[in-house]
């Protein structure tokens, strides 16, 4: 199966997804690659499973939020990541949270926060074209828009700009192939730290727009990392997802959130998936505990 990166309009999702069972269902070789994948992904009959661990500055969250979370968990299938932190009570969450997974779309935040940076070492302002392909990039996920950009920028720049962040475990996709860029939970959640707060690699200026195109996100991308976000909590949101003959569907979700005495960011990535709606189904109901436990608190 080539490289293809997802496809942004949900109705051709469907298309696609049948039209890759027909494919499956067609060549036994895929079956036995699929299923050797992810027998190679599964642990040991004797390892410790991985455990969700929290930490937090009020007293009985931490507990509350480990065992909704690994509730949510429970019967889950595929390679799951999670990374949870809220600024006001000092919370963070982690599973399995340096697992490297193929990024998909939410590459593009990191592809938007390059292009800041870079931008700003010279003081200039971004040219219409990259603003508008920034736009189409974020809201729409337009996979040409990310193409021309990433070919802009380049490795080099790209390099840079993750060593600044500190993003030690990103990878970048080689041979133009962003949507292989190798991710981790832990990375993404501290990108988008420094999205939500004054620090030296992106100006306040170049944060606020990072964090106005991920509110502008199209409806039908806003599943994932904001279900059961509490009314007047405001949302910027990045999904990604990507089908290869492996792991079968990447799905991945990354999220901001600020409002009603909460400032706090959720990372879940996930493949092996079955279908991309099982895939949403996963990220979706860890989010739901975990808005829903930060808000009584």
């Amino acid at each position: 199966m080539t490289h293809t990166h997802h496809i942004s309009a949900g109705r051709r999702i469907s298309r696609s997804a049948r039209s890759a069972r027909a494919r499956v269902l067609g060549g036994a070789a895929v079956c036995v690659t699929t299923a050797l994948a992810l027998l190679a992904t599964a642990a040991p009959a004797n390892a410790a499973p991985a455990a969700v661990s929290c930490t937090s500055a009020k007293a009985g969250l931490a507990t509350k939020l480990k065992r909704d979370i690994t509730s949510a968990l429970a019967g889950r299938r595929g390679s799951i990541s999670i990374g949870v932190y809220d600024r006001t009570t000092q919370t963070t969450c982690a599973y399995r949270a340096q697992t490297a997974f193929d990024s998909a779309s939410v590459v593009k935040v990191t592809v938007l926060a390059t292009l800041l940076w870079d931008a700003q070492k010279t003081q200039r302002a971004l040219t219409a074209r990259e603003k508008s392909l920034s736009q189409a990039m974020i809201t729409k996920s337009d996979n040409a828009a990310t193409t021309k950009l990433w070919s802009q920028l380049g490795l080099t720049k790209i390099k840079g700009f993750l060593t600044a962040a500190a993003m030690t475990q990103t990878k970048p996709g080689a041979n133009g192939y962003w949507g292989l860029t190798q991710i981790t939970a832990r990375d993404e959640q501290k990108l988008l730290m420094l999205t939500t707060l004054t620090n030296r690699v992106l100006s306040d200026n170049s944060r606020a727009y990072i964090q106005k195109l991920m509110s502008e996100v199209i409806a039908s991308q806003r599943w994932g990392t904001p279900k059961g976000v509490p009314s007047g909590v405001s949302v910027h949101v990045k999904n990604g997802w990507l089908q290869r003959a492996s792991y079968g569907w990447r799905v991945h979700s990354i999220g901001t959130f600020k409002g009603r005495g909460h400032d706090y960011m959720i990372t879940v990535l996930t493949h092996g998936n079955s279908t991309w709606n099982y895939g949403i189904a996963t990220i979706e109901g860890v989010a739901k505990v975990v808005h829903r436990d930060l808000a009584a608190s």
